[in-house]
């Protein structure tokens, strides 16, 4: 009878351990949500591409070429991409600070639209004095070490989206003008693209140096 009482037992809290994991996995998934495929694939595609052509503008170039300025209040294409590896490491770390906090998009709009921060890239009539210390472009006085900074960045980041479960459209990020997070790192590449544009620029002013 002790053998049968216990057995008894024992089934019972086999029974009741397994309705408890049943329950905690049922409930999971609505305090888990994860960035959706369309959203990691559009963040990935567009990282890789504006990272792949800041390469591709620079390579190449001579010194008088990269050092070349339309005008004396004008970047030269060593500081537009001196800029981009002070900037995005900024960038990146304000991005983890905002995914850390809780999720506070519930009930928020953002101020902007996926389609707006894709115009941003490709839009240079508005032109944006830069600040917050990004203007600093002698930090990198080599293009190689600026370049190399940047692409090890960019390694970072492409991996975070390859591989994060993070829900970056219920995380906000900023605080006068409110955008989700997915936003915020799709902005990162846009900026980028938005420079990709002013090397061309540089590039095709009348007396850029033929070599």
């Amino acid at each position: 009878m002790t053998f049968t009482i216990n057995t008894l037992r024992l089934y019972m809290f086999r029974g009741i351990t397994t309705l408890t994991l049943t329950v905690c996995l049922l409930t999971m998934p609505l305090f888990a949500a994860s960035i959706s495929a369309e959203d990691r694939e559009h963040l990935q595609v567009h990282m890789e591409m504006t990272t792949q052509m800041v390469a591709e503008q620079v390579r190449g170039l001579s010194p008088a070429q990269l050092e070349y300025k339309a005008s004396p209040d004008r970047w030269s294409i060593r500081e537009v991409v001196s800029h981009l590896a002070v900037s995005e490491p900024d960038y990146w770390r304000d991005l983890q600070k905002a995914l850390k906090a809780a999720p506070d998009m519930k009930g928020k709009k953002s101020n902007v639209t996926d389609a707006d921060l894709l115009w941003y890239g490709i839009d240079r009539v508005q032109h944006t004095k830069t600040g917050g210390g990004h203007e600093k472009v002698d930090t990198y006085k080599d293009l190689g070490e600026a370049l190399g900074k940047f692409q090890a960045l960019r390694a970072t980041m492409t991996d975070y989206i390859k591989t994060t479960t993070d829900d970056m459209r219920a995380h906000s990020f900023g605080t006068q003008e409110v955008i989700d997070c997915w936003q915020w790192m799709l902005e990162i590449s846009t900026h980028a693209e938005r420079h990709i544009q002013q090397i061309r620029e540089i590039k095709n002013d009348p007396n850029f140096p033929r070599k």
